[in-house]
C-alpha cells in the first residue's frame, strides 16, 4: 500500500525522488518487521486487558501437568494480536499485485479463523477440547486444498493468466500434462536434484504439509514461549530462501529455482517476526497470555504454504525438527497405547506424556529449561536449513 503511495509521489515532483529507495525489497522487509514489532508492543497490553475483561481464560485439561494447573484463566486467543500485526504489516509494505503474499495471507487468516473458533468454544463452552478433530480437520481440508490446487499451477507460470491458461493445457491433456522441474520436489544437499510430482501428486505434498505443520506448531504451543520463537527463527530462515528463489541471478548463482514473485514473499517473513518478538514480550515465562489455536494454526500454516511456495518442503521439516518431533510424539504415543490396549488389554505408553516437552517435564526438566533447549535445537537446525543454500 505504501509502496504504491511512494510512487505516486515520485510521479508527482523529482524532489520526492529519494523515495525510490522503498523499492528495495530489503528496507521494505526492515520496515515491515518493525511495523509489526510497533503494533504489537503498543497492542499487546490493551488486547491484553480486553481478553481479560471478557474472561476469555485458558482451561487446563484436567490430564494435564499439575504445575500447569496455576495457568488456568490467563488469558488466551493472543494469536489475535499477532495476525493483526502481521496483515497489517504486511498490507502496509508488501506490493499488492503480489499472487504469492495474498494467498499466504489469505491461508494464514483462515486458519487463524478456525482457531478463533476452537478458542472461543473452550472459553464459552469452558470445554478444554474446544471444536472437535472431525470438523477442525475439515476446514483445514478444505483451505490447504484449495491453496494447494491454485500453487500447483501459480508456481509454474508468472501471472494469473499464464495460470489459468496452463489449467486450460492441463485439462485438455487429460490430466496427464507434466509440470515444469521447478514445480519437483527439491532435494537439498544435492545440485540440480528433484522429483517429478505431476499435479496429483504435488496437491497432495503441498495439502499434507500446510494442515500437518499447522497443527505441528499447535501441538507444540504448550509451554510459554516455546511456540513462539522456532516460529520467528523458521519463518526468518524461509524469508532468505523466498529471497534467494525470487532474484534472478541468487537463484541462477545457487542452482536454485527461479520463482518470480516470490521474493515478496520476504516482506511477510519479516512481519511475522516482528509480530513474533513483540508476542514474546508478553508471552515469556511467567505467560501473561497465550496465543491459542487461532495464532499457532494460522502461524503453522503460513511457515508450510510459503515452504512450499519456495519449494523448500525438506528442508522446512529439517529447521522445523521441533515441530516434527512433537507431532511424531503424540502419533506414536497414540498408536502404541492402543496396539498395546488391544494386545495386553492394557494400554502402555512409549513417553511419560505426550507431547514430547511434557515428557521432559515429567522427567524432571523445568518448564524455562524445556523450552530454552528447544529454541538452541531450532537455530541449530535453522543454520543446517541454511546450509543448503551453498552445500549442494
Amino acid at each position: 500500500m505504501l509502496l504504491i503511495l511512494f510512487q505516486w509521489l515520485q510521479g508527482l515532483s523529482p524532489e520526492f525522488g529519494f523515495l525510490r529507495v522503498f523499492q528495495y525489497l530489503t528496507l521494505r522487509a526492515v520496515m515491515a518487521a518493525l511495523t509489526a514489532l510497533v503494533i504489537g508492543l503498543a497492542a499487546g497490553p490493551r488486547v491484553i486487558r480486553l481478553l481479560t475483561s471478557l474472561k476469555i481464560g485458558q482451561p487446563v485439561r484436567g490430564y494435564g501437568m499439575e504445575t500447569h494447573l496455576v495457568k488456568s484463566g490467563t488469558p488466551t486467543m493472543g494469536g489475535v494480536l499477532i495476525l493483526l500485526s502481521i496483515a497489517i504489516s504486511t498490507l502496509l509494505w508488501f506490493d499488492l499485485s503480489n499472487r504469492f503474499v495474498w494467498i499466504v495471507l489469505l491461508v494464514t487468516l483462515g486458519f487463524g479463523a478456525i482457531g478463533w473458533v476452537d478458542d472461543w468454544r473452550k472459553v464459552v463452552n469452558k470445554d478444554p477440547e474446544g471444536m472437535r478433530s472431525g470438523e477442525k480437520y475439515f476446514w483445514q481440508s478444505v483451505i490447504g486444498l484449495l491453496a494447494a490446487l491454485y500453487l500447483v499451477f501459480s508456481i509454474s507460470e508468472n501471472n494469473n493468466v499464464q495460470v489459468f491458461e496452463l489449467f486450460i493445457r492441463w485439462v485438455q491433456s487429460g490430466f496427464s500434462m507434466d509440470l515444469p522441474p521447478k514445480a519437483g520436489l527439491l532435494v537439498p544437499f544435492f545440485k540440480e536434484v528433484s522429483y517429478p510430482l505431476g499435479v496429483l501428486g504435488f496437491v497432495i505434498l503441498t495439502y499434507l504439509v500446510i494442515v500437518g505443520s499447522s497443527n505441528a506448531v499447535n501441538l507444540t504451543d504448550g509451554l510459554d514461549g516455546l511456540a513462539i520463537m522456532p516460529v520467528i527463527m523458521v519463518g526468518s530462515a524461509l524469508g532468505v530462501f523466498a529471497y534467494v528463489t525470487g532474484s534472478v541471478n541468487f537463484a541462477k548463482y545457487l542452482l536454485f529455482p527461479h520463482i518470480p514473485g516470490s521474493g515478496e514473499l520476504l516482506i511477510f517473513c519479516a512481519a511475522m517476526a516482528g509480530a513474533g518478538l513483540a508476542f514474546l514480550w508478553f508471552n515469556a515465562h511467567p505467560a501473561q497470555v497465550f496465543m491459542g489455536d487461532v495464532g499457532a494454526l494460522a502461524l503453522g500454516a503460513a511457515l508450510g504454504t510459503i515452504a512450499v511456495i519456495v519449494r523448500q518442503e525438506i528442508v522446512l521439516a529439517i529447521m522445523g525438527g521441533i515441530f516434527v518431533a512433537e507431532a511424531v510424539s503424540v502419533m506414536l504415543q497414540v498408536v502404541w497405547f492402543k496396539y498395546t490396549k488391544k494386545r495386553y488389554g492394557q494400554g502402555r505408553r512409549l513417553l511419560k506424556m505426550a507431547p514430547l516437552h511434557h515428557h521432559f517435564e515429567k522427567s524432571g526438566w523445568k518448564e524455562t529449561q524445556v523450552v530454552t533447549r528447544f529454541w538452541i535445537i531450532t537455530m541449530l537446525l535453522c543454520l543446517i536449513g541454511l546450509s543448503t543454500l551453498k552445500l549442494r
